[in-house]
């Protein structure tokens, strides 16, 4: 049952986090809209930037999953690409506010605050996927690559997030279709 308090605790700061922001969602709205005591909180977490971090490594678990879940399904290449069609119906999911690791490095932006460096190690991840990939697909300069299909990706969120759901993600997968077949993978 304690597990389940702490997911719900986690799910919930997730919503909150997602809408509202980091700074501005207190515990007691935490714990208002999750129904869960106080003393249940502070005996799963230390403090609100560690359920914070938590709720970071939630998301960044089921991220991993999917991407994870794609690349077994449709080989690498069409698992890179698949990866803008998942960004398209997140951007569109009806409740886009933007990314929550570019927004917890944002408001966390001391590089050493481990909030921060749990936003960057899931970026880190993402990147090492597409490596991983693209070593996978024999491209020439993968790290590279990686870094440059991660640009488009974070881009495309961040225009997203700028001018409301779009063609973002798409157009920024036609370019990575560039890249690849450049790269001649």
């Amino acid at each position: 049952m304690a597990s389940s308090k702490r997911d719900q605790l986690i799910n919930t700061a997730l919503e909150l986090f997602k809408r509202e922001g980091y700074h501005a969602t207190g515990i007691d709205r935490i714990l208002a809209e999750s129904g869960v005591a106080k003393m249940t909180l502070y005996k799963h977490f230390k403090s609100k930037d560690e359920l914070i971090e938590a709720a970071l490594e939630n998301r960044s678990q089921q991220m991993v999953e999917r991407l994870r879940e794609a690349r077994e399904r449709f080989g690498p290449r069409e698992a890179i690409l698949r990866t803008f069609d998942g960004l398209h119906a997140m951007i569109h999911g009806g409740d886009f506010c933007g990314c929550l690791f570019i927004n917890a490095s944002a408001e966390f932006h001391d590089r050493n605050h481990p909030v921060h460096r749990r936003a960057a190690a899931h970026k880190a991840l993402f990147g090492d996927h597409l490596r991983e990939q693209l070593e996978q697909l024999e491209a020439p300069e993968p790290a590279r690559l990686a870094r440059q299909l991660q640009y488009l990706v974070e881009g495309a969120i961040t225009m997203a997030h700028m001018e409301g759901p779009g063609g973002q993600a798409q157009e920024a997968k036609a370019a990575a279709e560039v890249l690849l077949q450049a790269a001649g993978v």
